[in-house]
């Protein structure tokens, strides 16, 4: 009997999430297109933004908003999409978007990646002067607004 009773609420809970992964195109989330970030509609200006923007030639959404790396990548989008989930579907979520802290230093790290020599020119030897935020001041580039 409880493995009768294990079984159905395992499969239900199966049926629920696969029945939500289907609904909300999450397969469109494991690619690197960036039309798949404006399926929510409070991402449309965002995405709107980044087309208009000089990084919409270069980059996408992936570029600055996950770390490198498969793994990085995944945990972060996994993360991410669970959390936004939870929010978009309980309607606790902000009109106006705030970057959490710990995608704030994703979004840090690829500048400086990809900007690496003017971020050095600016700031001079590793380990000399505190790091300046690139994003601080620069928080519009990649999304005009």
């Amino acid at each position: 009997m409880v493995r009768i009773i294990f079984g159905g609420a395992l499969g239900l809970a199966f049926g629920i999430g696969a029945y939500g992964f289907i609904y909300a195109r999450g397969d469109s989330y494991l690619t690197d297109d960036p039309a798949a970030c404006a399926n929510c509609h409070i991402m449309r200006e965002y995405y709107d933004g980044w087309i208009k923007s000089s990084h919409g030639a270069v980059a996408v959404c992936n570029d600055c908003h996950t770390p490198s790396g498969w793994v990085g990548k995944y945990q972060s989008k996994a993360t991410n999409g669970f959390w936004h989930s939870l929010a978009f579907t309980t309607g606790r979520h902000p009109d106006s978007l705030r970057i959490k802290p710990r995608n704030r230093a994703v979004t840090e790290a690829a500048c400086r990646h990809c900007h690496q020599d003017i971020v050095a020119a600016i700031e001079g030897a590793p380990g000399g002067s505190p790091k300046i935020s690139c994003v601080r001041c620069h928080d519009s580039v990649g999304h005009l607004r």
